[in-house]
């Protein structure tokens, strides 16, 4: 799984986040960061207001949570997630770990010790790429 860390810097580059089924998030505070959700029609409901998404807990599983602004929440992204939104700076992802994508034109290699990492430093940087 990404880490909050990189998570974070993602956001912080300008990745937005349209929860949806499946999401993993964490609420984006210190001290309850440390716990992973999921979005899901059972536990973790997408609620959409003309405010803002907030995401609802239902059931008993996080029974001291009724609801918090996805605004305060962190999304995690998938390892197909990630590599979706590189799109076509995709090049590869080879044993080890390395994901290898074209940003700003040259190819540049990507290590982490999981493929999500390594996918989403790529992505940090393609994003970080496109503003400048």
């Amino acid at each position: 799984m990404i880490t909050v860390a990189l998570a974070a810097a993602l956001r912080d580059a300008g990745l937005r986040w349209h929860p949806t089924t499946g999401d993993r998030f964490v609420i984006d505070k210190p001290g309850v960061d440390d716990d992973v959700y999921t979005v899901s029609e059972m536990t973790v409901e997408r609620h959409d207001y003309p405010s803002g998404t907030v995401l609802g807990f239902n059931g008993t599983t996080e029974w001291a949570l009724d609801s918090v602004d996805a605004a305060e929440s962190l999304w995690l992204p998938r390892e197909d997630q990630l590599r979706s939104l590189l799109g076509g700076a995709f090049v590869s992802l080879v044993a080890g770990f390395t994901v290898t994508a074209t940003i700003a034109g040259a190819p540049q290699a990507f290590d982490a010790p999981d493929a999500e990492d390594a996918y989403g430093a790529a992505l940090l940087a393609y994003i970080r790429s496109a503003l400048d």
